[in-house]
């Protein structure tokens, strides 16, 4: 199964759930798809959708795909790579209405330029070889692990030798 996430962004992300069900309808992804759709105003036709999902049923797709595709959103594809997998990232772009800026498109470059374990596609033209290099890559990769602990526990420390 793959899993795509719009995230909870009020603008609409029609561009990335358009392609994804054209992928489908041609017969390029064969799988199951399930969606969270956000306020996309295109409803898919070819896999199945749901605007919301509560945080649970976010996890247990994830958990449950071979494959997330997600907007560029950083709680997204980190919960993705929590889940175990290399994520499909797609920025939403200011450009085509689906975001106030580009921040999304310059953090994902950045990533991306760092080798930080995400497939980008800029371009949903190239979202098919996208989807079977993160099932390669997700396949030979070792579980993220998250230091959000480590972190939380080291910034305390400093604000408290701080506060002295």
């Amino acid at each position: 199964m793959i899993f795509v996430t719009v995230g909870t962004h009020e603008q609409q992300f029609d561009r990335l759930v358009r392609a994804v069900d054209r992928l489908v309808a041609d017969g390029t992804i064969t799988e199951p798809v399930f969606m969270q759709t956000g306020y996309c105003t295109y409803e898919p036709e070819h896999c199945e959708w749901e605007r919301f999902l509560p945080a649970p049923e976010m996890r247990a797709h994830m958990e449950a795909a071979n494959v997330v595709v997600t907007h560029g959103g950083p709680s997204s594809f980190i919960e993705t790579m929590a889940a175990g997998k290399v994520p499909v990232v797609v920025p939403r772009r200011a450009d085509l209405g689906e975001h106030v800026n580009d921040h999304q498109v310059d953090f994902v470059q950045k990533v991306a330029e760092q080798k930080r374990g995400i497939v980008p596609v800029f371009d949903t033209k190239d979202l098919a070889l996208a989807i079977r290099e993160a099932r390669q890559l997700t396949a030979g990769s070792a579980r993220f692990e998250s230091h959000n602990a480590e972190f939380c526990s080291e910034l305390e420390r400093m604000i408290e030798r701080l506060q002295g």
